[in-house]
């Protein structure tokens, strides 16, 4: 195809298909027939205050989200809950993004739940927890389906709900002293954000067993080793680790946005879809690119891969 006439035929595949790549995107988990009545607990979030979720938006393409509730060491109010959703609603509309960073406050990641609102949550109506369950895990599944290369930064405790939200991101990094832990089993509890089905795809059954059994802490070294983070930074100090995580992901996120965003598509349908629809995803994906201006540059430069 001549370079004029697949442009137009190029813009007319990537709208179609980024509509349905789209409406698969925001297919919630959980809906009416699950029982789930995402209105009511929202509602009921929202008594809980404290704390905020905030997103920055860098002309790189990457969006900064941070956990802030220092005083809680991060731990997750009711109303954070609520922004947290409200914020991955933003991120699926931001057609510049390409990577983003989720780190805490303080120079410590999150200790899951604040317990105040667990506590009076459990001892309303029994649906509330099963809601605020189904509420967390279809904003962590939409978290983990964006088309942003996503890393978490842990500095700190990442606890609980804490150490869940990490496993919702591409790939984890850690500070010197930072340490990962799922506590759940002392909490009496299985994670419900969606944490255990995620760690068991990052690290395999048998050491998901160990992590959740043993409720055990995992500081740098064992993470690298059991492959939960990619990589130990130098700096525990919170701006300067910072930067360094930017740097980190900008070696994954240099490039045309159109690229590095259908990279991501193509691998979360991989690692979600049965083979034959990963298959045909990808050749959807393949054709939003195909004769896209990357695509066209590069064929009149020919580089050469050495």
């Amino acid at each position: 195809i001549f370079p004029e006439m697949a442009l137009p035929l190029w813009k007319n595949l990537l709208q179609t298909t980024k509509k349905r790549i789209l409406q698969q995107r925001r297919l919630s988990l959980y809906n009416s027939a699950h029982g789930y009545e995402e209105e009511l607990i929202k509602k009921k979030l929202q008594q809980f205050s404290g704390g905020s979720i905030n997103l920055s938006k860098e002309d790189n393409g990457i969006g900064i989200l941070t956990l802030n509730n220092p005083k809680l060491m991060n731990a997750f109010t009711g109303t954070m809950m609520v922004e947290l959703q409200e914020r991955v609603t933003e991120l699926e509309n931001w057609e510049d993004g390409k990577g983003l960073i989720i780190h805490g406050a303080g120079n410590t990641f999150c200790s899951g739940s604040d317990l105040n609102a667990v506590k009076e949550i459990s001892n309303s109506q029994a649906s509330d927890g099963m809601n605020m369950c189904m509420f967390m895990q279809n904003t962590l599944t939409r978290l983990m389906r964006l088309p942003l290369i996503s890393v978490a930064l842990v500095q700190g405790k990442a606890f609980g709900g804490g150490a869940e939200l990490t496993t919702a991101c591409d790939f984890r990094l850690m500070t010197p002293e930072s340490e990962i832990r799922f506590v759940h089993k002392h909490m009496g509890l299985v994670p419900g954000w969606g944490g255990a089905a995620r760690l068991v795809r990052i690290v395999g059954g048998g050491a998901a067993l160990q992590l959740l059994g043993g409720a055990a802490r995992v500081g740098p070294e064992r993470a690298l080793r059991l492959g939960l983070s990619e990589e130990t930074l130098p700096s525990s100090d919170e701006t300067r680790a910072l930067g360094e995580a930017r740097a980190w992901l900008s070696q994954y996120t240099e490039g045309p946005t159109s690229v590095i965003r259908a990279v991501k598509k193509v691998v979360t349908a991989g690692r979600e879809l049965p083979l034959e629809a990963a298959l045909r995803t990808e050749k959807d994906i393949f054709g939003t690119v195909w004769g896209g201006p990357a695509n066209l540059q590069a064929l009149v430069r020919r580089p050469k891969h050495k």
